[in-house]
């Protein structure tokens, strides 16, 4: 019976059953989903360790870092435009969290050596959700 019940995630991508071999998976493309990825605590979990790596392995700057997160994502630098927006979403998110260092911590809740750091990781940690969550991401073309 648990194996053949698949993790809600699955069904709203439209994962096939784990019963069968599948060769060929139909492309779906619906709001869902993307409710899924920025909300799933898989997901999210996933933006927070993606954060850390943003953090430790991507540099120095934040746009350096933001380009590391592009390369970990979608194997490419971002475009100027799109550095431009995630850097500005970055400091937007970094105001925010230094406001509010309670959410802060509850967003790096499950990270203990980030307390001290919580503000900044929490706002690495929306850019990596944002960047998880692109179109580009999630869809193979």
């Amino acid at each position: 019976m648990r194996r053949s019940a698949p993790y809600p995630s699955l069904i709203t991508f439209d994962a096939p059953s784990r019963e069968f071999c599948t060769v060929r998976r139909v492309r779906t493309n619906t709001p869902l989903q993307a409710l899924t990825t920025l909300n799933d605590p898989y997901f999210f979990d996933a933006a927070r360790a993606m954060a850390k790596r943003m953090v430790s392995e991507g540099g120095t700057s934040d746009a350096e870092r933001i380009a590391y997160g592009f390369r970990l994502v979608v194997a490419r630098k971002p475009a100027k435009n799109e550095l431009d927006r995630v850097l500005a979403f970055h400091e937007q998110q970094l105001a925010h969290y230094r406001q509010n260092p309670v959410e802060a911590r509850e967003v790096v809740s499950d990270q203990k050596s980030a307390v001290e750091n919580a503000p900044e990781l929490a706002a690495w940690t929306m850019v990596a959700n944002v960047l998880l969550n692109m179109d580009e991401t999630i869809s193979k073309d």
